[in-house]
């Protein structure tokens, strides 16, 4: 697994480096090498310590963020919280890294007029063809409450998102 440590507020010392190497070695069992980690540390006000983890692989993304009195603390809780996600969704991860045939497209967007105005977060990501049953993993996956997908069989941008009661929408354009 390749891994990629960013530090923001906190001093990222040989010792973090290791133990985080060693901690995420542990997931070489379910995704191999081909794997990419990306682990944000960050120092609270308050001397909290937060750990931000997404692991990339094969387009999958899975997501956990945690704050604990150390940094090992907050890992630990992280760690266990993707392990959680992928036992929770095991079978249908590893029918998705086994079918590596999604197109790649990128979406561009300009920066706006409004957007120098104000203080907005633009994010840029790939979005991939998929069904509406993968966005929803995805999103679950990623802990978040909607996501923006190609839809596999239209070839549209929708959106998936949570909705009270345990159940989800989906957001088609007209066409």
């Amino acid at each position: 697994m390749k891994i990629l440590m960013v530090s923001k507020q906190a001093e990222l010392t040989e010792d973090l480096k290791d133990l985080f190497d060693k901690k995420l070695k542990k997931f070489d069992k379910f995704f191999g090498s081909e794997a990419e980690a990306t682990a944000t540390l960050k120092e609270r006000r308050n001397n909290e310590k937060k750990v931000e983890l997404t692991i990339n692989v094969g387009g999958t993304l899975f997501r956990a963020e945690e704050t604990a009195p150390s940094f090992q603390t907050a890992l630990d809780s992280v760690m266990s919280s993707i392990e959680r996600q992928i036992r929770k969704n095991k079978t249908r991860i590893q029918k998705r890294i086994r079918n590596k045939d999604f197109a790649a497209a990128t979406a561009d967007i300009p920066e706006t007029e409004e957007e120098k105005e104000f203080d907005v977060r633009v994010k840029e990501f790939d979005i991939k063809p998929m069904s509406t049953e993968e966005a929803i993993l995805q999103m679950n996956l990623l802990d978040h409450t909607f996501f923006v997908f190609e839809n596999e069989a239209t070839g549209l941008i929708n959106v998936v998102y949570k909705r009270e009661g345990n159940s989800y929408g989906l957001i088609e354009p007209i066409k």
